[in-house]
Parts: structure tokens; sequence; C-alpha cells
């Protein structure tokens, strides 16, 4: 069977100004996941449109099309043109799971939640010639699960091809993430077994890892046992966790010790009012500061991402907010706009307060507003998201930032 896997370039992507670097550093491995399941006689050829122009002049028997919201519409133009073509269409991932009504009109098998239950549900219905119209998830685990297909990913196209998940979701329920739409009718977090992630991380080369779990942190005890074996194995990494997990005692030295080097921190407020409107209750009554101080003394990176827009920001959230991280010395920030994705608890708030003000999925990349804020108009909140990234990494600020460290001058 000749199968073609595809991830289209999200709309932001294009841009010649982003494109080169940030949508260069990641490997496809959701796609290479799923093509475990496929038999090794099965010619696969995956695609990231990222990194590579798409070959649309081949004839493959399958077309497999992971969807992001910012993806939707080139998504949907390549599965057309392939289904003119006599190719079976799937679709899956974030957005076909938020509107698979929408999705469902342009594939012929759609993919609700993560696929590694109903992909060998899948394949062995479309071997015997009756595929099902749609799949759902409902089992959860990691357990048993092949390890994925490096071997389709092109290295050399990516700054980060060490990029490894070894969870699936998180443990927490924030109003405006995707997660709990994407895991709905299941488990919403769950983990490789230790063993199977250790090997894992054997088969990269090299020395630098990058952990993508939305919460390597989330289950201490997988966490704790995951940091001890890998101690030793010389590696140095980066990875995600809560203000939460950092302060608890324990797991972030056990993570230093295992090379950890750079933590991106979803502080994404300083106001507790919003952090309770998002039921973000994981950040409440948490001492910031002191979780970046208790990074930067085990010699930690920080990556602090930041989100505007919520129902107590008005003008001023920008200035306070950068300031503050300025004043703590984090290394590197990233910063939003509030987004009312599909599916989540905001958008079905925001829809029902009828503040929604666009059904453009090309927009709903955090750095558009697309609803009415609550005490700044759209065009405040914008700007004030760009004057951020241009406050943060002016020279004064990098300056400001490095003399807040003990050993700046060395």
């Amino acid at each position: 069977m000749k199968v073609k896997m595809i991830l289209p370039a999200l709309t932001e992507a294009l841009s010649p100004f982003w494109r080169p670097i940030k949508y260069h550093l990641f490997p496809p491995l959701g796609l290479a996941t799923i093509a475990a399941f496929f038999d090794p006689d099965d010619e696969i050829d995956l695609q990231d449109e990222h990194v590579e122009r798409l070959n649309l002049d081949d004839e493959p028997d399958l077309v497999v099309i992971q969807v992001y919201i910012t993806s939707a519409y080139r998504a949907y133009e390549i599965a057309d043109h392939y289904r003119q073509k006599g190719a079976y269409i799937a679709l899956g991932g974030l957005h076909v799971t938020s509107l698979p009504e929408e999705a469902a009109q342009h594939a012929d098998t759609i993919f609700l939640g993560p696929g590694e239950d109903t992909w060998p549900e899948f394949l062995k219905d479309f071997r015997a010639g009756a595929p099902a119209k749609v799949y759902q998830s409902k089992l959860r685990t990691l357990v048993g699960a092949p390890p994925i297909r490096r071997d389709l990913i092109k290295r050399y196209h990516y700054l980060v091809p060490n990029s490894i998940v070894v969870s699936r979701g998180c443990p927490h329920h924030c109003d405006f993430c995707y997660k709990d739409a994407f895991y709905k009718g299941g488990k919403s977090f769950y983990t490789q077994p230790v063993d199977d992630a250790l090997a894992e991380i054997d088969r990269l080369p090299g020395k630098h890892l990058y952990f993508l779990d939305d919460h390597l942190f989330g289950h201490a005890a997988f966490a704790s046992e995951l940091f001890e074996g890998m101690k030793g194995m010389g590696r140095i990494w980066q990875a995600a966790a809560t203000v939460h997990s950092i302060l608890k005692p324990g797991l972030l030295e056990q993570a230093v010790e295992a090379g950890l080097r750079s933590l991106f921190v979803g502080f994404e407020t300083l106001d507790p009012t919003n952090l309770r409107s998002q039921h973000k209750y994981h950040n409440l009554n948490r001492d910031y500061n002191l979780a970046i101080q208790r990074i930067r003394d085990h010699g930690v990176m920080v990556n602090a991402s930041f989100v505007y827009g919520m129902d107590s920001d008005d003008e001023t959230v920008f200035d306070r907010t950068v300031e503050w991280a300025i004043k703590q010395g984090v290394e590197t920030a990233t910063f939003h706009i509030l987004t009312p994705y599909p599916g989540t608890n905001l958008h079905t708030e925001m829809a029902a307060a009828n503040r929604i003000t666009s059904q453009n999925w090309d927009l709903y990349d955090t750095r558009h507003a697309v609803y009415k804020p609550a005490q700044m108009s759209v065009e405040t909140l914008e700007a004030g998201y760009w004057q951020s990234y241009r406050d943060f990494y002016s020279w004064s600020s990098i300056w400001r930032a490095a003399q807040t460290k003990a050993n700046w001058r060395s």
C-alpha cells in the first residue's frame, strides 16, 4: 500500500520572517507515531510542508493529514486535491477533534482524539475494505505502543531533530486549553512505561534532547523514575513544567542531575483573578519569584509564557508583565493573545456571550484578537502584544535582565 502522510504548513509559517527559524524546529512526531502501526512493506512518504515543498503529483492509496486550526484551510485544500485523484483521505488532529462535522466534508474517515488505539483498528478495517467514517479514541494507553518511525523523519531539515514525547496530555484543566476537548471520553493524562521512554531516548543520536510533553513533571512518580534512569546518559535537555511542580522539593533537583538546562513555564498571568477565571488553579497562591529563583539556583534557563487579554487585563498589563519578567532575569519569554479555540470551555463561554468576532481559523494563531476583550480594544490588545516582544528583547532589557544574575560579569 502506498501511503502519503502530510503535515500542512500553518498559515503563519508561510511568512518569510517566521518560517526559516520557528517552523524548522521540530519534526512531525505525531505522524511518525501513527506510521509505526503500518506494515513493514507499506510504502510511506512523510512530508512536512514547513520544511519542504509538497509533491502533489504522486498517486497514493491512502493520504493521512494532521490538522491544526491555522493549517485547516490548507489541509482541506490538500485533502480535496487527493480525493479528486481517487485517494482515500484520513484526517485527524486537534482541529478535527474540535470540529468533526467541518473536517468530515473533506475526508473519507476522521479520527477524534489520540490515535494509539484507533489507528490499528482503522488499518484492519481498511485492509478488509470496510473502514468506518469516524474513529473515536477511548482506550488511553501507551503500553505496548511500537517505537515511532524516526526513519521517516528527514532530520537534516530540523534545528531540533532530537525532540521526544513520553506522555500524553496534562493533569490540569485550564479553560483556554485544547487538552480537554482532544482527550474527551477517556484519560486526559498518561505516560509511557519508563523503560520504553528510556529506550526511545537511547535511540536518539548526539547529546541534546527536547521534551515536547505538555507537562513532563505532571506525574511525579513517572518523572522521578525517568530522571533517575537518565542519570549517566550524558544528555542535555529542556522541557515544560508548571510553577507548582517547580516549587515541590526533590523533582527539580533530580531533573537537573539528569541534564535539565532549560524549562518552559506557563506563568500566563500575574493576576490571580485571571487564574481563577481560566481555572488555572495550580498557579494560584504560588510564589512566581521563588519558582524562578529555584530554577536559577540550579543553573537552569527560564522560558516564560504569558497570555494577554483575560478579562481582568487592561492596557497596563503589557508593561507590568514585561517589567516583571525583566526584573526576574527571565532569559526568554513568549507572549500570546488569549484565543478561544473551538471545543474549549473558553470558546463555549465567549460564544454564549456573543464575544467571538471571527471564525477565520487563520487568525487563531495567538497573535490576533478574535473576540471582544473586556477592558481594552482589539487594537490595544494586538499592539500591546507586539510591543511586549520589542520591549522584552531590546538591548537595554537584555542588559537589565543579565544584571539580576549574581555571576553576570563572568
